[in-house]
């Protein structure tokens, strides 16, 4: 727990699969009082003249007469009780008047007025230089700077919840690591030569860092700290490759990744207790990064933390963003542990009937307007929304299955059409990627790991500039982009 005066440990106890606290432990660190009603089987907690009522075996607590859900009933052992982890952020917190924020995944809880950003980062080694990529959110004031052969990248925070790439670039950048207080630091390689610091603002109040780190042109250059007083760094001589392949104009613009389920909904659970909504929003963070800084499109999360956010919103996101591509990523789950390989999905449109054949086929209706007369319009029912877009769901899920096959195992049945709540309102081409089984030990293993992530992420950007470099042939010839000939029909969801 972190707070203005300094960190305090709160020990955990796994109890049928969920972390919990000790009453007891709760009690000291918050002048709690805990009262057992042995007639009743539940308990009363008091802080700051609130009460909170727990009853065992219920997955409930009172909180000034206002019921709140938690994810497992309290539960006793010998003469300790035991609650939930959430029941500090869903219970404590509004009953004690003040912030107690809950970051399961970082295990950390903030209390009262302290600031700890989450720093998602990623490395790309990218021939003469390594890009580095903070996503800070929420945006917070920091500075870059040199010292010695080391880059400090220091934040005005009292912490920094951040989670930093595994990747280096040895002859640039040896390692990426946290410091004493909130200061990621880059250790540099011996080919360093100089760096450029640069921010964009990001989604939702955030921030996005980026920091090249350059080498030298030749490794007869002394090594950072090693020049002679008042020698100038030389930077490259020749131009670094193009890094931003840009699209042309009316081309691919805007991203929509959907990391699957978040918050409430922790979606498919491995064997080692590996939750599916942390590995997608994994995945889609490396993702968007990928995607903005070598395509140069404008990558929208539909959440960027552990959040709840309905079906339908997802693909609102999408289309109030006017995106061009929505792409869901999600692991897979199965009651057979062997079972195992990605899988890509686009909607199935055998449940709407004539009226979703009618919308794919672009027909409009005339409809009275202002003033007389009528005029064509394309009404369109949010359950509608993706079926005229289903050919070219069809041909990016063909590009995203391929490209998947080179770098991953592929299930039996690699492309399927289902009727995933998801997609139907997307009014874009969309598809949704089952990235492996998380039910499958071996699998679960994969999917946590960076080399595997970053697999599926270049398999993703991959298929994203071949469906690029297809709209802008079907532009310029005027043949439409259509599935190959024994493409992927109807097959039945699994």
């Amino acid at each position: 727990m972190l707070t203005k005066e300094g960190r305090r440990t709160l020990p955990t106890r796994t109890i049928s699969g969920q972390d919990m606290f000790s009453l007891d432990d709760l009690a000291k660190l918050f002048d709690l009082t805990v009262r057992e009603d042995t007639l009743a089987g539940g308990l009363t907690v008091n802080t700051k003249g609130q009460t909170i009522v727990l009853t065992a075996g219920q997955g409930l607590a009172s909180v000034g007469g206002r019921l709140v859900s938690l994810p497992a009933p309290p539960v006793r052992d010998g003469r300790t009780w035991f609650v939930p982890v959430d029941f500090v952020s869903r219970a404590l917190a509004p009953a004690a008047g003040t912030r107690l924020e809950l970051r399961k995944p970082s295990r950390l809880i903030l209390s009262g007025d302290v600031r700890v950003p989450r720093v998602a980062g990623s490395l790309e080694p990218l021939g003469a230089l390594a890009r580095l990529t903070l996503d800070v959110s929420p945006s917070t004031p920091h500075t870059v700077a040199q010292d010695g052969n080391r880059l400090l990248i220091k934040f005005e925070a009292e912490a920094i919840d951040a989670t930093l790439p595994a990747t280096t670039a040895p002859e640039i950048v040896q390692g990426l690591r946290l410091g004493d207080g909130p200061v990621v630091v880059i250790d540099l390689g011996p080919r360093f030569a100089s760096y450029k610091a640069s921010d964009m603002p990001g989604d939702r109040g955030a921030v996005r860092i980026v920091v090249e780190v350059i080498a030298q042109t030749t490794s007869a250059t002394p090594a950072p700290g090693t020049a002679a007083p008042g020698t100038p760094v030389t930077p490259p001589t020749t131009e670094p490759p193009s890094l931003l392949d840009l699209a042309p104009a009316g081309g691919l613009r805007t991203v929509v990744i959907d990391a699957g389920h978040g918050g409430e909904e922790e979606g498919a659970k491995g064997p080692n207790g590996t939750l599916e909504k942390n590995v997608t929003l994994s995945v889609s963070r490396r993702l968007k990064a990928a995607l903005e800084a070598r395509l140069g499109v404008r990558v929208v999360l539909t959440r960027d933390g552990d959040e709840t956010v309905g079906l339908d919103e997802r693909a609102a996101v999408a289309n109030n963003n006017k995106a061009d591509v929505f792409i869901s990523l999600h692991a897979n789950a199965s009651v057979r542990s062997s079972a195992s390989g990605a899988e890509v999905f686009y909607l199935s449109l055998a449940e709407y009937g004539e009226e979703a054949l009618r919308v794919a086929r672009g027909e409009s209706e005339a409809l009275p307007v202002f003033g007389g007369g009528t005029r064509d319009i394309e009404v369109i029912l949010w359950e509608m929304a993706q079926a005229r877009y289903i050919e070219q769901s069809a041909v990016l899920a063909q590009l995203v299955e391929s490209s998947l096959r080179e770098r991953v195992v592929m299930s039996p049945r690699a492309i399927q059409q289902a009727p995933f709540r998801v997609l139907v309102g997307a009014n874009m081409p969309a598809v949704l990627i089952e990235m492996g089984f998380i039910t499958n030990p071996d699998q679960e293993r994969l999917l946590t790991s960076e080399t595997f992530q970053g697999s599926l992420v270049q398999a993703v950007v991959d298929s994203l500039t071949r469906y690029r470099d297809a709209r802008a042939t079907e532009r310029t010839t005027g043949a439409p982009v259509a599935p190959r000939p024994g493409g992927p029909g109807a097959e039945a969801p699994r």
